[in-house]
């Protein structure tokens, strides 16, 4: 009784809606006691007692759910597994009239432990001998024959074996799905048979069918057939009869073995069509018809296309559901148009039938993509939906010119646009939707077209100056570029309009604008060389009236354009609109006053503007051009003031570290003799900023230069890695690793490129030890990057060739570094291996887990007595919730086998033993005790 007063408690914590932590509590409490022995007695006493709460049963039924799948080897002798099954049958007789939740619970229970009880030879037909002759429990005797195929199919977590789980299913399931069909055929026609049983019968009808078990051509030898088409006439019965439906249809997808069927039950379907106008004003039942009408296509889809006479009447009405006005139901039909479509492409010829109804779909889509008359009657989020529910519109638009050619489909909305346009008055949206569509299928149009597009790009000019017009024309622009590059006369009214756009007072449209000229400077850069000096004059005329966004989108198009060009042409070109920036930051930092939050800004937009430039560019090779030989000195002698005075502010560190990594790739050796003053810079700048971009930085430059052997460039390696060491740890006696997970990532990469490049500087440092516990600390941080980080580093040092190499003459470093490694190991393992076991069977991801096994190898054939007495004290500190106590005992037996044996091979398999065990327990807690 004490146990049953506990669970009480428990869940009254529940009920009365306390704060976080104490529910965290009693929902961990509620977890431990499902895990535990007597939580089968509890329960028991908890679903049998009249005066329990409806929370305590409803917990007791779910826990008898969760021990059937988990804790079946709690009960050894035979006799208590049969105890528990009539316990659990006696339990579903008292609650066959609900509540419902309790009877699923206790359904899938009696499913699981089925499956896992050879011994009982029938529980199909001991449950249909149950509860079947009494009509009041036949409900909860097809609950149960609901979910059975659905527990054994599907519960991939009761453990049993692959042959079992064969012949276990193939007895319980296959054995009896006649049995199922005649029985559920009888239920359907009995004298008094309600709706809400009739419910039940095409929903466990549903379940046999979806676990594959119940054919359709037994299904088509009863009258539950009929029954089901039958039932679409009745509103209590019509979803249920609806998926009946449709899982008999999958059920015939392999044609040939099914064609009786197929000539059944194709009549009746085409017989629905009329009902889609019958139910016009009913969307739940036009949804359920559109439902069986593309199942129908598409699982008849060879058929449609062979015998059209009687299979295309199925098309047209899917055609009707795709052209209801309620966009929630149009969808339904995509994938049957796309799956048509990727069919009727591999055909030499096809009915005109089919060439129709895609031209009539056009038309559709077309009609769907208008925005209402009324754009405010939109909220929000209203408005979003559609926006994105456009583009998936686009997307079976691309399915018409897959069938019907880019060409034809694009004339017939030029001809729609052109037909409105010659109206005495015509609104936005009659314009804006086939400008839309001509968007959406731009991917499919031939470069090389000269039958539609040149027609589109005449078209444009005349088009109303309406905002949203206007952005539909741009973004067509943007999508046609690659057939402009072949036509590159369009190119200079291309210009203009793009230009106009950027006036536009719609800050969509000069998104668009931009967007427009981003892609026509990519795909036609090397006709628009000639318009640089007008792009130039551009950024300088109308570049201040910009949104950021926008100018970005400039700059970078200004940069396909120079990235075509000559190499000296290139350099000169690059130089001038980099000067621009770079003379503001100049003159910023030279200001004698500190510069205003605006100031900055500019600043921190042209450096972004910058870098999108050196993004593209990216580099004019190993030999600079003549241009650009001293620009990277000029370009460091006003990044560095600039960076003394303002590099603590964080917009600005973020803008110029990104530039700076640019500008090294940009100039790569030439930027050599400049690399120590600037580890010095980033050196200083994380002394007093503690900002991870300067960390990033320096590790950049290792790994790009870290071969070199000049000495000056060696000791600013030494210098930045000391430096940001001893910041480290002044920072993280302030805050946690997980706090600063950025500065945690950039310090590691820069230790890995360290370790990589110059293991010369930081083996023999004193910085060395600080390293080592910062990568410790850092597999505390839920971040699989920085983890991943963690965890090689520690393995490629403890992997490192000084430590196990047996040449008579290793290269000359190599005892210095083992001499470095080896006390910093022997200090740091116990806690080292208290990291990585808590990780393993904690939060580490699980591609982690070779790393782990690697590692703990390692220490086992360098470290093993030190190891052997690290690890009692790590699985004592490990929580049983995620690795439960036998399993720790398995662990400990077979790692200390492995070392006394030298097997270190086995390290894996104790390693892989227990992740899988804690794996297990962790999953089952991720369900909570009171979830359904």
């Amino acid at each position: 009784m004490a146990n049953v007063q506990a669970v009480l408690s428990a869940l009254d914590v529940f009920g009365r809606a306390p704060n976080k932590a104490s529910l965290d509590q009693a929902n961990a409490w509620l977890q431990d006691f499902q895990h535990s022995r007597d939580a089968w007695t509890t329960c028991n006493v908890l679903l049998l007692s009249p005066d329990a709460p409806p929370a305590a049963k409803l917990f007791a039924a779910q826990t008898f759910r969760t021990k059937v799948t988990y804790d079946l080897h709690d009960m050894t002798m035979p006799e208590d597994l049969f105890h528990f099954r009539d316990s659990l049958v006696m339990a579903l007789e008292r609650y066959h009239t609900g509540p419902r939740t309790i009877i699923v619970q206790l359904c899938l229970a009696v499913s699981g432990l089925a499956l896992q009880l050879p011994a009982w030879e029938d529980p199909v037909q001991n449950m249909i001998d149950k509860f079947g002759p009494n009509p009041a429990t036949v409900p909860a005797l097809l609950q149960f024959l609901t979910v059975l195929p659905e527990e054994i199919t599907s519960n991939t977590k009761i453990p049993v074996t692959d042959e079992e789980y064969r012949e276990r299913a193939a007895k319980i399931l296959t054995a009896n799905a006649v049995k199922i069909v005649n029985l559920l055929s009888m239920y359907m026609q009995a004298t008094g048979v309600t709706a809400a049983v009739q419910a039940q019968i095409f929903t466990c009808l549903s379940s046999w069918l979806a676990a594959g078990e119940i054919t359709a051509s037994s299904l088509a030898q009863s009258p539950l057939l009929a029954f089901a088409f039958e039932a679409l006439a009745s509103d209590g019965l019509f979803d249920a009869a609806v998926g009946v439906i449709c899982d008999l249809i999958h059920e015939t997808q392999e044609i040939d073995d099914n064609m009786e069927v197929i000539e059944i039950i194709v009549p009746r379907i085409v017989a629905l069509r009329p009902k889609l106008n019958e139910c016009k004003d009913d969307p739940e039942k036009i949804r359920g018809y559109a439902r069986i009408f593309t199942e129908a296509g598409e699982t008849y889809r060879s058929l449609l296309l062979h015998h059209p006479d009687t299979f295309f009447p199925i098309v047209e009405a899917i055609g009707e559901c795709a052209a209801y006005p309620d966009l929630d139901i149009v969808p339904i039909t995509f994938h049957f148009w796309m799956r048509l479509a990727q069919t009727i492409g591999k055909k030499s010829s096809v009915s005109p039938l089919f060439l129709d109804a895609y031209k009539a779909l056009m038309g559709i889509i077309i009609q769907h993509l208008h925005f209402p008359e009324d754009s405010s009657s939109l909220t929000g989020q209203e408005a979003e939906n559609f926006r994105s529910f456009r583009h998936i519109m686009g997307d079976t638009l691309k399915d018409c010119c897959y069938v019907l050619g880019a060409d034809t489909c694009l004339l017939s909305t030029y001809n729609v646009i052109t037909v409105a346009l010659s109206r005495p008055s015509v609104s936005w949206q009659e314009i804006e939707a086939p400008l839309f569509s001509m968007r959406s299928m731009g991917a499919e149009v031939d470069p090389t077209d000269d039958r539609a597009v040149p027609k589109i790009m005449d078209l444009i000019p005349s088009l109303p100056q309406h905002p949203r017009v206007r952005y539909a024309a741009l973004l067509i622009i943007s999508r046609y570029t690659e057939w402009i590059n072949r036509h590159p006369n369009y190119i200079p009214y291309q210009l203009q309009y793009i230009s106009a756009g950027f006036n536009d007072t719609d800050t969509e449209v000069n998104a668009a604008a931009g967007q427009a000229l981003k892609y026509l400077c990519q795909d036609c850069k090397r006709h628009l060389v000639d318009f640089l000096p007008q792009l130039h004059t551009f950024l300088g005329s109308t570049g201040s009236k910009l949104a950021q966004d926008d100018k970005i989108q400039v700059y970078e198009a200004i940069a396909y354009v120079i990235s075509a060009m000559p190499m000296e042409q290139a350099a000169q070109s690059l130089r001038a609109f980099s000067l621009d920036i770079l003379a503001q930051v100049h003159a910023i930092a030279r200001k004698p006053t500190l510069a205003s939050k605006d100031e900055l800004q500019a600043v921190a937009n042209g450096l972004e503007n910058l870098e999108v430039m050196l993004g593209v560019i990216d580099t004019f090779g190993e030999e600079l051009p003549s241009a650009c030989q001293n620009s990277c000195q000029e370009a460091w002698s006003f990044f560095d003031p600039f960076l003394a005075k303002y590099g603590s502010d964080y917009h600005i560190c973020e803008r110029t570290t990104r530039v700076l990594r640019l500008g090294l790739n940009f100039f790569g050796p030439a930027a050599r003799p400049l690399l120590p003053s600037v580890l010095t810079r980033m050196s200083t700048a994380f002394e007093v900023t503690g900002f991870s971009s300067y960390l990033w930085i320096a590790g950049k430059i290792v790994g790009r230069f870290g071969n070199d052997d000049d000495t000056a460039l060696r000791n600013a390696f030494k210098e930045v890695f000391e430096r940001s060491s001893k910041k480290l740890v002044g920072i993280l006696q302030q805050k946690t690793p997980s706090s600063i997970p950025d500065v945690m990532e950039d310090y590691l990469q820069m230790l890995l490129q360290l370790l990589e490049y110059a293991p010369d500087v930081l083996f023999p440092s004193p910085a060395f030890p600080i390293a080592f516990r910062a990568a410790m600390a850092a597999l505390t941080v839920i971040h699989t990057d920085i983890v991943f980080a963690a965890l090689d580093f520690i393995r490629n040092i403890l992997t490192h060739d000084c430590l196990t190499t047996t040449s008579t003459a290793p290269p000359p470093k190599f005892p210095l570094y083992a001499a470095a490694i080896r006390p910093v190991v022997e200090k740091e393992g116990l806690e080292l291996s208290g990291y990585l076991l808590t990780g393993l069977v904690g939060d580490f991801p699980e591609d982690s887990t070779s790393i782990v096994v690697t590692i703990f190898r390692m220490m086992a054939s360098l470290w093993q007595a030190q190891l052997l007495s690290w690890l009692p004290v790590v699985l004592l500190g490990l929580p049983s919730t995620s690795a439960p106590d036998q399993a720790k005992t398995q662990f400990m037996a077979d790692m200390s086998s492995a070392i006394r044996t030298a097997q270190y091979d086995k390290v894996k398999y104790a390693i892989i033993t227990l992740h899988r065990a804690s794996r297990k327990a962790r999953e089952r807690r991720r369900i909570s005790p009171l979830d359904t």
